[in-house]
Formats: C-alpha cells, sequence, structure tokens
C-alpha cells in the first residue's frame, strides 16, 4: 500500500490478519489526519474493522495501527505506551515521516501498491 501526504509518498508493507485485509478494502481513501502528542497522527475510518488488540510497549516511528474498532492511527516518533492497538502495518523506511507530517492536520491518501 502507499500512503501519501503532499508530494511524499511512503511504501507501507501490510500485516496478514483481517484488519488489514479489511482496511485495504476502504483503499483507496483520504483522511483528514489530527496530530496527537506530537508523536502521531489520527482519524476515524467510515466503519469498524475486526480487532485483535494487544499492548505493544513500545510504538516505533512508521507503525501503522488501529485504535479501538475505527481510528487509524500513524506514528512518526518512538515511545512507549500502554495503550492496545491492532497492528495495520508499518511503512518501509520512515526516513522524513516526521518531516512530511509535520505539526497540525495533515490530508493523508492510502491507495493500493
Amino acid at each position: 500500500m502507499w500512503m501519501t501526504v503532499g508530494t511524499q509518498r511512503f511504501a507501507v508493507a501490510l500485516e496478514d490478519n483481517p484488519t488489514a485485509r479489511a482496511f485495504q478494502q476502504l483503499l483507496p481513501i483520504t483522511l483528514d489526519m489530527e496530530e496527537l502528542n506530537g508523536n502521531e497522527k489520527h482519524a476515524a475510518l467510515p466503519r469498524s474493522l475486526p480487532t485483535r488488540s494487544a499492548r505493544p510497549g513500545t510504538l516505533r516511528a512508521g507503525d501503522v495501527m488501529l485504535y479501538g474498532d475505527n481510528t487509524l492511527v500513524v506514528f512518526y516518533e518512538t515511545f512507549a505506551s500502554s495503550y492496545s492497538y491492532t497492528r495495520i502495518g508499518r511503512i518501509e523506511g520512515s526516513a522524513g515521516l516526521a518531516s512530511a507530517l509535520g505539526s497540525g492536520h495533515q490530508r493523508v491518501t492510502f491507495t493500493v501498491r
């Protein structure tokens, strides 16, 4: 899958799980993603996805996760967390991700590779 922010495009390796497959069925999708805590962007999806949440302990820059059953989260900083997520995928080579996402809200498009 591709994730596009402005003119920058990032390859995303999807997990082999029901959540990632359900997310793929939503593509292409453009989301207005809100800033949270200086380390992530999040947006509500148009429908709930299947979940199998777990506490990863450490969230890494480039993680693409589902919070609850309908909130997509893209992490652009690495940090410890006690929250539970369902993994959707991982951005391959997250260099430049933090600067692309920047501060504030961003319009992000996800498309099939």
